[in-house]
């Protein structure tokens, strides 16, 4: 085809016959999905069946969220174009460094150093967009037997039907507390889907708060839909609303607030308790919940009530694998270049403001390469990771450089390096802003070779931390 409309009459004229084989595509409960079922290891601490018998006070009830799909607004895809044996890739994806790596794995490339992915921009990706995926395997070979350019982005049915989902997550759950409120047992059946596979394993509930006697079985159930994908803490939101929902019932049943009660058991969650007790007194202090929350039954005129809730959560969120690349120019330039991608979550703008108060200039002296796996290797971009990896992988970097410019510009301060700093665009002795240069003339002295420092996020990092819990 010499044109796009060339090209859709041309599939348009293709006929596919299919072979219908037994499916399913809907997550219902274990007992109706017959053989697309996967029981998963049962987990069980304490004397579960015991202590809900001796249990003062039980709930039981049903709870879950369903399926749902990323609608990122710029749909899965790329383009492809070779160059003899080089391969550049215009990908919406969440992992610009990785993607060469995958063309090599599928034997479509010879070597990484072979395949350029460049992602300046992207319109979403929320989890969904980690791998280059079938899509984009089939366009890079595409192109290569077309020996042109191939653009190839899923259209919204596909979206929905292959391009992955967040798992659903439902439960059966029995639990049991003292008339103090203190809880006693956990019993669960949990199911959902994640495709046509049980990635994940089973979920761990009860969630941050560990009741010592419980008992959880799930069933992963196995649906010919598109895979599991990410979505804003894997598996997180699901076992959060099942535990919340059934410990705010079981209040609701003691009659109890069910912050109280969450306070009562604060110990349960472990060695973030003081943290969650110092969130749930704040956050019930800056919404007011001893005024506006009320027990269920609201007796009140008119149709529209307002009921309130509340939850506990945690995530890890380290920093991610990170590589960052920093520059200064005899004529005063700063870059910061790394493969990093941006997904509109203001990536761009962290990396340049620590590269930015590093050297003491305004942002806007500060030029960002990020989008091209040409430039130094970084994680992708999910879970909370990318500013923990990109900012200590930068700071370094810029530290570096700094650090290699202040032992050029000593001599003329008469002053050691180490008594030197960068602030407000100057190089000035520390304690003694009289002496001190402009930051165009410092880099003057660089003569016409630039300098380039290199960071790294490492383990154990002490420039970021991880593991935090939250209230709402």
């Amino acid at each position: 085809a010499e044109t796009e409309e060339q090209a859709r009459d041309a599939a348009r004229r293709i006929q596919v016959r299919f072979e219908k084989l037994p499916h399913l595509v809907s997550d219902v409960d274990p007992r109706k999905a017959g053989e697309h079922t996967k029981q998963l290891a049962e987990q069980t601490d304490g004397n579960p069946d015991q202590a809900l018998q001796q249990a003062e006070v039980t709930s039981e009830g049903e709870y879950g969220v369903p399926v749902i799909t990323h609608c990122c607004l710029e749909s899965h895809g790329q383009v492809a174009e070779w160059d003899g044996d080089n391969l550049t890739i215009y990908a919406s994806t969440q992992n610009v460094s990785g993607m060469p790596a995958e063309m090599v794995r599928a034997k479509i490339a010879d070597s990484a150093d072979k395949v350029r992915v460049l992602t300046p921009v992207m319109g979403g990706g929320f989890g969904s967009k980690f791998a280059a995926d079938t899509w984009g395997l089939a366009c890079a070979r595409l192109a290569k037997k077309a020996g042109r350019p191939v653009k190839m982005m899923l259209e919204r049915d596909q979206e929905l039907m292959a391009a992955g989902a967040r798992p659903s997550m439902y439960a059966k759950v029995k639990v049991g507390a003292k008339k103090d409120g203190t809880l006693m047992g956990w019993a669960s059946e949990s199911w959902g889907t994640g495709g046509p596979d049980a990635q994940g394993g089973a979920p761990n509930i009860p969630y941050v708060v560990h009741i010592p006697d419980r008992r959880a079985r799930h069933t992963a159930v196995l649906t010919n839909v598109g895979p599991a994908r990410a979505w804003r803490a894997p598996n997180h939101p699901q076992m959060c609303l099942i535990t919340m929902s059934a410990l705010d019932d079981l209040a609701a049943k003691l009659g109890m607030d069910p912050v109280e009660m969450l306070q009562k058991n604060i110990q349960m969650t472990g060695q973030l308790a003081k943290t969650y007790s110092a969130e749930l007194e704040k956050a019930a202090e800056l919404m007011d919940w001893k005024k506006k929350w009320h027990p269920r039954g609201d007796k009140t005129p008119g149709t529209i009530k307002r009921g309130w809730g509340v939850s506990i959560h945690t995530w890890g969120g380290g920093g991610h694998p990170s590589n960052c690349n920093c520059t200064i120019q005899p004529d005063g330039s700063v870059s910061a270049s790394l493969g990093s991608q941006d997904l509109g979550t203001g990536t761009r703008t962290v990396i340049g403001i620590i590269t930015a108060e590093t050297m003491g200039l305004p942002l806007e002296a500060v030029k960002v390469n990020i989008g091209d796996s040409k430039y130094p290797a970084d994680g992708a971009s999910g879970g909370s990771t990318t500013v923990g990896g990109v900012s200590a992988s930068t700071r370094r970097a810029a530290t570096a450089a700094l650090n290699q410019l202040l032992d050029k510009v000593a001599p003329s301060l008469n002053a050691k390096p180490d008594d030197l700093e960068a602030v407000n665009g100057q190089i000035c002795v520390k304690g003694n802003p009289g002496r001190a240069i402009s930051w165009k003339q410092a880099c003057a002295k660089l003569g016409t070779a630039s300098i380039t420092g290199v960071g790294q996020r490492e383990r154990g990092d002490d420039l970021i931390s991880s593991g935090v819990g939250g209230a709402q």
